[in-house]
């Protein structure tokens, strides 16, 4: 067989192992520039990049999130109402992709690494209502998905995490088998709640800590900091602060460095190019 025919052969095949849904050319590991993905890098809003998802992945990030809101019995991917765009589906932007990558890369979002990818959905508005659509979606693509059975954890290539609005919260306790995980709060470091239903908590940084990267750390503050994260670790939950400054600079810098000392599990970035330099650099 001729080498071009050979060539042709492998590509047809490879394409039909990948299933149905065609992968796009920077679906593959690749698109992380050849190193890790970055354990940390979470990207917040990140519908609002040039290429929602992907932009992201490029970068090696593996955390990304998306608001949605319910309209017209589909979910829509958009920060405000005035926004909202038809075209811009959850499905088309976030879980089609991550289909096709997850195909393409033989059941990972980036090739070769094991740990899922984690899809924080913002519910905006309509939590009990938008939250059965979502799920209704949701199992259409269970084979990628990380699932909760009875209690029990079966993770997959992408792991939901449901944020927002708290409505949604009573369906999803309700669910025997759910496809989603629930994003709790600091109110939910204490509570009964298990990891099995609570695997990340979230917290506004401003409402916990006064420092914004100027000037010293205080003491008391960090060991505020380091507890919450070791109390979330004890329980084997992760941590994820918003609003923490993000404009690039000393000040971010100095924030950034104090969550990795304390092992915050997700660092929040508009800024996809800052983190992953600062990320790299730090060998993380």
């Amino acid at each position: 067989m001729p080498l071009t025919t050979r060539r042709r052969a492998v590509t047809i095949l490879a394409t039909a192992l990948a299933g149905t849904v065609a992968a796009p050319a920077y679906a593959h590991a690749a698109e992380s520039g050849g190193h890790r993905p970055l354990r940390r890098a979470h990207a917040h809003n990140d519908y609002l990049h040039q290429r929602p998802l992907h932009d992201a992945l490029s970068h090696g990030f593996t955390s990304v999130e998306a608001d949605i809101f319910l309209v017209d019995g589909d979910l829509l991917v958009a920060h405000e109402p005035a926004d909202l765009d038809p075209a811009r589906t959850l499905r088309s932007l976030y879980l089609d992709p991550l289909l096709a990558r997850v195909k393409a890369n033989h059941g990972s979002v980036y090739r070769g690494h094991h740990r899922p990818v984690q899809l924080l959905i913002d519910i905006k508005t309509d939590g009990v209502a938008a939250y059965l659509e979502l799920d209704r979606q949701l199992r259409n693509y269970r084979r990628m998905l990380s699932s909760c059975s009875d209690g029990h954890v079966r993770l997959g290539a992408v792991t939901p995490v449901i944020s927002g609005d708290r409505a949604a919260r009573v369906p999803m306790e309700a669910q025997r088998v759910r496809y989603a995980f629930y994003d709790g709060r600091l109110d939910d470091l204490g509570s009964a709640a298990p990891a099995s239903f609570i695997p990340l908590i979230s917290s506004n940084w401003t409402q916990s800590f006064s420092w914004r990267g100027v000037g010293q750390f205080l003491a008391a503050e960090r060991e505020k900091l380091h507890a919450i994260v070791a109390t979330a670790h004890d329980r084997g939950q992760r941590v994820r602060f918003w609003a923490t400054p993000d404009v690039a600079g000393p000040e971010r810098d100095a924030v950034w460095t104090e969550l990795l000392a304390a092992r915050v599990d997700h660092i929040n970035t508009d800024d996809l190019a800052g983190l992953e330099r600062f990320l790299r650099a730090r060998g993380q």
